[in-house]
């Protein structure tokens, strides 16, 4: 029978280490020949990205040791930062990007020599101008090439960038100098992706957009003629606008161009064929994605996203669903969508296709995410690579809630409920759980269905959470996601305190014992919440955005630099906006103790925001603890990080919860 303990007294065989040592995911899936390779994290290795090659006898190997750590940082969210190939003498070739350096590097994997870099090195003094950064590389052997985006910096400033779709020769010449780059797009638009290149090679396609713009906003889908000297000429848009996302374009085999775009509501997939006597040179779209109110693509976080891959036979392999993603087969000559049996319930947008396999990563609420192979000759779909294995008795593991409660207005909120759970320990039958609600970040973004043992570290111990997908939420269509704009502090605040206060209501949770964490977005999101209700007994916050004024005027990277203008307006319009819903102006509404995190090499959100925030807050008797991490940037990726700041935040619910944890170090708040 289960002991009788309080809520968040429970023993737990998942602690802050076991959690931290499976933080991340396996990413950037592709063929290499016959093998499948892919990145993926190692958070006791200094948090590096290496790379993983499946031999044909089933071995997974490391194909650099460290330091080598295969990251991009162009956007500096980076994107796709490897491609391979077979060459004509059965030898393989790896281009990647090199995180600390961001050079990109040749790499003969079955040879003797290490990697030799193919682009220049940043300045020795540490100067930003002239600095180079590289995504999305397409290896061009024929051509001696790899196509890839390239990102510039022109001066000191972080808005000081030009982004160009370039190509890189394979020989090394390009290494001390920028000349041997030929530039093939111009750099008349903010933001590039790879380019795709038609199966003949006779054209080329890739997407652009510019400020104020998110990608998720408007996107362009360029195309070009490749001329024999390997230039790009008569450019023209085919697709999108300021108000249409293109998210993904692709050649089919036959030579037509697939892409993905949301001119309604949601995210759908489109085929557009060459036609010289047609507008741009290309004949009106055609729908292939059947009549259902689904996403078929999402956010462009990152650059080289793949929600769906053409195959040999024609059809393709989409990523797809609403507010959970499944992988299908679409036959676009039938429309017929047919899905991966199995127990996977949400797919990461990275796919590989060859022959009749498709390979994706896949992931569970009883399951982490791991490399899958779904052979579409036989429909068996099997786990080939990364694969989960419980590190503790999977009784442990939450079981979760798909829930839809009612906000402000009558409006539906998407949430995941994990109540606390324990085989082994049960709560006193008079008491009601903690609850602490999960914002999650982006704002433009969601939070998956899937196992997550930081939940489980807290779950396990008898303290419930709520992930909410508030407005402004990714996978739920055009509408969902634009309830955030110009409202960004309002609704998401209103929805993450509409759930916390039903679970409150409906006697799921302890009213006096709800509190709010998040990070980056979702860090202003919990300090919007701090400064703004009386709902939450105490909040963790992490790498927050707390100063909107600043954040906006040369606060943060180009990628986001304008994105305040849709979240919140244009700042010259509503400067006094800014200024009221920004929570470094409010500390003196603050009343809940709060743990703040911050990484000290974080250029999306800098930590002088954190040192400002607290700066306000001196000598007003709030308990709070500020840490602050050297060598993290922004989100935490080595294990030492995610431990101490694990156990900070438990430390933090204990003093505030009444809870006995003599077993986690004292977290030690200031006043």
């Amino acid at each position: 029978m289960p002991q009788i303990a309080p809520y968040g007294s429970w023993p737990s065989p998942i602690d802050a280490a076991l959690a931290a040592s499976h933080d991340g995911r396996p990413d950037n899936v592709a063929t290499v020949g016959d093998e499948v390779w892919w990145t993926e994290p190692r958070p006791d290795e200094g948090g590096r990205r290496v790379l993983v090659r499946l031999r044909p006898d089933g071995r997974e190997e490391s194909v650099l040791p460290a330091p080598w750590n295969v990251r991009a940082r162009v956007i500096e969210y980076g994107g796709r930062p490897w491609a391979g190939t077979v060459r004509p003498d059965g030898s393989l070739l790896v281009v990647f990007a090199h995180f600390p350096d961001q050079r990109l590097y040749a790499y003969e994997p079955d040879g003797d020599a290490p990697p030799r870099p193919l682009t220049p090195a940043p300045a020795e003094d540490g100067r930003q101008t002239g600095t180079l950064r590289w995504a999305d590389p397409q290896l061009r052997l024929a051509d001696g090439e790899v196509w890839c985006v390239l990102e510039e910096f022109t001066g000191e400033s972080p808005t000081d960038v030009r982004r160009v779709v370039a190509a890189v020769p394979l020989d090394g010449s390009a290494a001390d100098d920028r000349a041997a780059v030929r530039e093939l797009s111009d750099d008349r638009h903010r933001f590039v992706t790879g380019p795709r290149v038609s199966p003949d090679g006779r054209h080329v396609a890739w997407i652009a957009w510019d400020h104020p713009r998110m990608p998720w906003d408007g996107t362009e889908l360029l195309l070009a003629d490749v001329t024999r000297s390997g230039t790009f000429e008569r450019v023209r848009a085919v697709a999108g606008s300021p108000t249409q996302s293109v998210a993904q374009a692709d050649w089919a085999a036959d030579g037509s161009l697939l892409y993905v775009s949301d001119p309604g509501d949601w995210w759908q997939l489109d085929r557009l064929r060459l036609d010289a006597s047609g507008p741009a040179g290309v004949s009106p779209p055609t729908r292939l994605s059947p009549a259902v109110d689904e996403e078929f693509g999402g956010p462009m976080w990152t650059i080289g996203l793949q929600w769906f891959r053409p195959m040999a036979d024609g059809t393709v392999a989409v990523v797809h669903g609403k507010g959970a993603t499944a992988l299908g087969i679409l036959d676009p000559e039938t429309g017929q969508l047919a899905d991966t049996a199995g127990p996977w319930t949400e797919w990461a947008a990275t796919l590989a296709v060859r022959g009749t396999r498709v390979i994706g990563v896949g992931a569970s609420p009883r399951g982490a995410y791991e490399i899958v192979e779904l052979d579409t000759a036989t429909g068996r779909a099997r786990v080939i690579g990364s694969a989960h294995h419980d590190p503790v008795d999977p009784v442990y593991y939450p079981e979760p809630q798909i829930r839809v409660f009612t906000g402000p207005d009558d409006r539906e909120i998407h949430a995941h409920i994990y109540p606390p759970h324990s085989p082994s320990h049960s709560a006193p039958a008079d008491e009601l759980p903690p609850y602490v609600v999960w914002a999650h970040g982006g704002p433009t973004s969601r939070s998956p269905l899937v196992l997550d043992l930081e939940i489980a570290y807290f779950t396990s111990r008898g303290i419930g959470v709520a992930e909410v997908n508030y407005g402004g939420s990714t996978g739920y269509g055009r509408a969902y996601r634009e309830r955030l704009r110009e409202q960004w502090g309002v609704v998401d605040v209103e929805d993450c305190a509409a759930v916390a206060r039903s679970l409150a209501d409906e006697g799921t949770a302890d009213p006096a014992r709800l509190a709010i964490r998040g990070g980056s977005a979702g860090g202003w999101t919990s300090a919007a919440s701090l400064t703004g209700t009386d709902l939450y007994a105490c909040v963790t916050i992490s790498y927050p955005i707390l100063d909107l004024s600043t954040w906006a005027t040369d606060g943060t990277h180009d990628f986001e630099s304008r994105y305040l203008e849709s979240l919140v307006g244009p700042f010259a319009d509503v400067p006094g906006r800014y200024r009221e819903r920004s929570p470094i102006n409010h500390v003196d509404k603050i009343t809940a103790p709060f743990l703040l995190l911050q990484g000290l090499d974080d250029v999306i959100c800098p930590p002088v925001q954190c040192e400002r925030f607290l700066d306000q807050l001196a000598g007003r008797g709030i308990p709070h603890a500020y840490i602050a991490f050297e060598g993290e940037g922004h989100g935490f990726r080595r294990a030492d990080t995610m431990v101490r700041a694990l156990e900070a935040e438990l430390s933090l619910y204990a003093q505030t919860f009444g809870i006995s944890r003599p077993d986690v170090p004292r977290l030690e708040l200031n006043t």
